[in-house]
Formats: C-alpha cells, sequence, structure tokens
C-alpha cells in the first residue's frame, strides 16, 4: 500500500511539474509528426512498418540498447513470439483494448527481415511493454 501511495504521488508530481505548453503552428504538427513517426522497412523485400506513437522515437535513440547489443537471431526468435501475442490481442477486442492493439503484424520467421527491422521492432516491443504496461509474454521487459 505504501508503494502504491508513493507511485500515485510519483505521478501527480510528474503531472503538476510540467509548464504550460504553447498552440502548435501548423509548421510544428509537421515537425511533430515527422519526429514521432518511426519507419521499419526493408525496401528490398517490400517490407514496412510505420510506428506513430510519440516518444519511440526519442526513447529508441536514448533508452535503447545500441545496435549490435542483441543478435538478429535472438531478436528475430522473439519478435515472432512477440508478434504471435499482439495478433492474439487484436483478434480479442473486447479483451484487449483495440486502442492499444490495432493491427496484426505480418510476420513470417522463414523471411530475412534484416538487422534494422528486427531491431527496431524488437525494440518498440519493449518499449510498448514497459510505456503502456503490458506483458506479452513470459518474458519480463527490460531495457
Amino acid at each position: 500500500m505504501k508503494t502504491f501511495v508513493s507511485a500515485i504521488l510519483f505521478v501527480i508530481l510528474f503531472y503538476s511539474c510540467h509548464s504550460t505548453q504553447k498552440v502548435a503552428s501548423t509548421t510544428d504538427d509537421a515537425k511533430i509528426s515527422e519526429t514521432d513517426t518511426v519507419r521499419i522497412a526493408n525496401d528490398e523485400l517490400e517490407y514496412e512498418i510505420i510506428i506513430f506513437d510519440p516518444g519511440f522515437s526519442t526513447w529508441l535513440r536514448s533508452t535503447a540498447r545500441p545496435e549490435g547489443y542483441y543478435s538478429q537471431q535472438f531478436m528475430e526468435s522473439r519478435n515472432y513470439q512477440y508478434v504471435v501475442a499482439w495478433n492474439q490481442r487484436v483478434l480479442q477486442p473486447q479483451v484487449y483494448d483495440p486502442n492499444l492493439y490495432g493491427m496484426q503484424i505480418n510476420y513470417d520467421s522463414n523471411i530475412d527481415y534484416g538487422y534494422e527491422v528486427n531491431y527496431k521492432l524488437y525494440n518498440y516491443f519493449i518499449y510498448f511493454q514497459l510505456t503502456y504496461r503490458q506483458q506479452l509474454t513470459g518474458f519480463i521487459p527490460r531495457i
């Protein structure tokens, strides 16, 4: 109970300390949408995922493990498991929030999407689980 109260106080303190924000102009809106959008693609395979999640781009640059930290094989294995869990949740909108799980991800473990695609997809799953307090598999999401 003490931890819960401390967490609530931290959240209230966090939100009460931010400054007021100015109204964004149309130029600012374009900048926001560009920086909050992450494109995951392998042009040779004509494969693309576009993520419109505010904060992910910054999180990827500042918090995620650097490229090369995980092997491609490790990320492919985890991505496959995360995609299966994700797609199951998409098909159960009465159980899982359809605002979080909007569209299925078509990920074929027999296709080599390359390191960059697997790196960004893997890190999005970690970001998503930490940010929205979801656990897709038995693996506890960590950085």
